[in-house]
């Protein structure tokens, strides 16, 4: 069916504005971008007066964060609460996936807390480094736990006076699926267990294993069509650079290795997001028929990455990321801070068999992080992984899940250990997040749908093992007449 050019354009529109709003960001500032119609139960923004430092008893200051509860299938008065964590960007609402689905089947309340400094809920006027020093994990895990009792307090003001204490059990993906897990972790007293979906819980400093996945997932002819064209590439850079970044619409990145970085990453989404064929049919072709594969590979960057799928080249250039003002494009350099204090999580080319270019290293990484933050800024990944335990969090009812074709899942807890099942849900498309959003991740498809999934039955196995999971979970809860045992 042909859509009339004033649909296309408003539908357009739609996807980028939904694109923004949905708390996903390119993979190199890390986790999610999704598109989509019926995205969200609900939009209807509440606000919390949050405390600013939990960590000091003498700093009284505090700040609004704006938070969601979605309310239609719940229980009341006794029903479970669900924490539905927002991870690393604006949170314009909760979205419309399986967590809905599980949400009716157990009579759920849904509520869902921006994440510090993410979106409307900035402490500051200013995002200079030195503002940004409360912007940790830590604080964002105390937050969820004073957050958590706030409303389970409102909510027996509502039911007169109560003493309530509802079942709670804690959800997220990614960046966000890590919070959940360590906030079982930390707090074990206010949730019966939590989802950690796609969960990085392993600070990394040099992730080699990312691209690696890459190439895994791509298979022989494509990663080989993937390499010849990051070749061509470096060679035409040294050549004539501005006609290069402008083939692939990326005019503005100065800097060679933030245009380095956009091409990989442009690369990386096919598979993160479970749409592989988006690039490599295009590019498999081209190789075959002999035709350009740089023309071939930017066609695809311009008209996919930029295009549908909704990336802006900006979110690469480091004078923006050096931006101070709170603006629509802050949570760039809000997750960059975190990675160069916190997680690292730097996208590093292996040194041998590298889909991305050799370039893309360490130290394009660290004069990143001084150029935008200062010189002190460095990424103690050692303190975090001691902090948490990395792949061995020392938790119990954690359930992790990860898709095989997502890269990020050699930074989650992929081995099951006592208590702390995981599950690798495997199949041509299964990316970031399968197990809640089914496939592909982008666009979103509502309730979670795993029917357009290579392998359907493989998400539906995992799923029944959640419920089952949390069915057992929820019910030990609410026996013992508290949030966790």
């Amino acid at each position: 069916m042909k859509l009339s050019s004033r649909f296309t354009v408003a539908f357009v529109l739609l996807l980028m504005l939904l694109n923004l709003s949905n708390g996903f960001t390119p993979p190199r500032i890390m986790l999610h971008r999704l598109t989509g119609s019926s995205v969200y139960l609900t939009t209807e923004e509440l606000w919390f007066n949050q405390t600013l430092d939990h960590y000091s008893p003498y700093d009284h200051r505090w700040f609004q964060q704006r938070y969601y509860e979605f309310l239609d299938h719940f229980r009341s008065p006794d029903g479970p609460i669900f924490l539905k964590i927002c991870g690393e960007s604006a949170c314009n609402g909760i979205t419309n996936d399986y967590i809905g689905v599980l949400a009716k089947k157990f009579g759920a309340a849904v509520v869902s807390l921006e994440h510090r400094y993410y979106g409307k809920s900035s402490p500051f006027k200013s995002l200079t480094t030195e503002n940004l020093r409360y912007l940790s994990s830590k604080q964002a895990l105390f937050d969820l736990a004073v957050f958590r009792q706030h409303y389970q307090e409102s909510l027996n003001i509502k039911h007169k006076g109560a003493d309530t204490e509802n079942p709670w059990f804690v959800f997220g993906i990614s960046y966000a699926g890590a919070l959940s897990a360590w906030f079982r972790l930390k707090f074990p007293h206010l949730t019966c267990g939590s989802l950690a979906s796609s969960a990085v819980v392993l600070a990394v400093y040099n992730f080699t294993e990312f691209d690696q996945q890459i190439g895994e997932s791509a298979g022989a002819e494509c990663k080989a069509a993937l390499q010849e064209t990051t070749r061509l590439v470096e060679r035409r850079l040294a050549l004539n650079a501005k006609a290069v970044k402008t083939l692939f619409g990326a005019a503005e990145l100065e800097i060679e290795g933030d245009f380095l970085y956009f091409l990989a990453d442009a690369a990386v989404i096919a598979f993160q997001y479970g749409n592989p064929d988006k690039l490599c049919t295009p590019l498999v072709e081209a190789k075959k028929a002999g035709e350009d594969l740089v023309d071939a590979y930017a066609k695809y960057v311009r008209e996919y990455y930029l295009g549908s799928f909704g990336v802006s080249v900006q979110t690469y250039n480091q004078k923006q990321l050096k931006n101070t003002a709170v603006t629509d494009q802050s949570s760039d350099r809000l997750w960059w801070f975190q990675v160069c204090t916190e997680v690292a999580y730097f996208q590093v080319a292996p040194s041998n068999d590298s889909i991305r270019s050799s370039k893309v290293d360490a130290r394009y990484h660290l004069d990143l992080c001084k150029n935008v933050f200062g010189e002190e800024v460095y990424p103690d990944v050692n303190s975090t992984n001691i902090y948490y335990g990395g792949t061995n969090i020392a938790g119990s009812k954690i359930i992790f899940t990860n898709g095989s074709q997502d890269p990020w899942r050699h930074a989650s807890k992929q081995i099951s250990s006592p208590d702390m099942p995981s599950y690798v849900i495997t199949c041509h498309n299964c990316g970031h997040g399968t197990d809640l959003r089914g496939c592909p991740q982008s666009p979103l498809s509502p309730e979670g749908d795993a029917q357009k999934c290579s392998s359907p039955d493989a998400v539906y196995r995992v799923r029944q093992q959640i419920i089952k999971l949390m069915d057992l979970w929820l019910s030990q809860c609410q026996d013992s007449g508290r949030s966790s045992m």
